[in-house]
């Protein structure tokens, strides 16, 4: 699997954290990636999307065809390494994760760096989180988010507790960027055989980070305190991915705290799946739904 500039995605330099012209070439070059393979799976996608404004932030709301409201949501925060997947992509994204729940999807179209870092995104996920609140019930809202969404959503759930916000349903994690100091043995491991990330993603943390603490909670959700309170989770990772050890960690971490969370990892799979029609990517599909029927409240397929 290659990049824009035809490297192997796992071999694609990544600029200095002080090189801003550096960054703008890659925000330039991951993007036009992004955008072509949004543009590929934009006719599959049934569901429409009109992008408004939630407390000052750019939103792009999905709307299931034939959709009836009942009040669900889903929260989701885009990947792209907290530097890319802006716009086209964003919005594709939030297409997807509606035609995948038949819920409404609000999908944050956050700040980034290099013009943007910490905390920046963070603000506009809580922002938003806090919006939505005003016009759904904690009960009937599901956060989730994929690689560098999964910081944020976990980290939005966070920073909203610590402000006083109810708690979400539930948080979906898929392959989740928790820990920005890749302290875990998978960064080590694995990053020969993920053909998907980067490696080394130091500069990239460090960009975004803007100098605080990349141990923080909020930067590296993985190190929270969560016996003040958190969802239920689903965590998702492959044995393959870089990502491994932040989801084994994240998943012993609430453990411990006892609080309801499921794990799985997959056979041989990279970061971000194989590609949406494996057998592998179909079931993780199918665990997805189960679980946010469930914590929505619905009955299961089939019952």
């Amino acid at each position: 699997m290659t990049g824009p500039d035809g490297l192997p995605l796992n071999a694609m330099p990544q600029p200095a954290p002080d090189d801003l012209e550096g960054w703008t070439r890659s925000k330039n070059a991951v993007g036009k990636f992004m955008a072509d393979f949004s543009s590929a799976l934009s006719p599959s996608l049934k569901s429409t999307v009109e992008t408004i404004e939630m407390a000052g932030v750019r939103v792009h709301l999905a709307t299931p065809a034939d959709h009836v409201p009942d009040g669900r949501a889903y929260l989701d925060f885009h990947g792209g390494g907290l530097v890319h997947g802006e716009g086209e992509f964003c919005r594709t994204g939030a297409r997807r994760i509606a035609d995948q729940h038949g819920a409404s999807c609000y999908s944050v179209d956050y700040r980034m760096p290099p013009e943007h870092p910490y905390p920046a995104a963070l603000d506009d996920c809580v922002a938003v989180y806090r919006a939505l609140l005003d016009s759904h019930a904690p009960e009937k809202i599901i956060i989730g988010g994929a690689s560098a969404g999964g910081n944020l959503a976990a980290a939005t759930v966070l920073r909203g507790r610590d402000e006083g916000l109810p708690l979400p349903a539930a948080l979906i994690l898929l392959t989740p960027e928790l820990d920005l100091t890749e302290s875990g043995d998978s960064f080590e491991t694995n990053q020969l055989v993920d053909v998907m990330l980067p490696r080394p993603l130091m500069n990239a943390n460090l960009l975004y980070a803007g100098g605080h603490d990349l141990a923080h909670p909020y930067l590296s959700p993985l190190f929270g305190d969560f016996s003040a309170g958190f969802p239920p989770a689903f965590i998702q990772a492959g044995t393959r991915d870089l990502f491994l050890s932040n989801a084994v960690r994240m998943h012993r971490a609430l453990r411990r705290a006892a609080l309801p969370v499921e794990l799985h990892i997959f056979e041989g799979m990279p970061h971000g799946g194989f590609g949406g029609n494996a057998p592998e990517d179909i079931e993780l599909l199918i665990e997805l739904q189960r679980f946010a029927r469930q914590h929505w409240g619905l009955p299961q397929h089939g019952g």
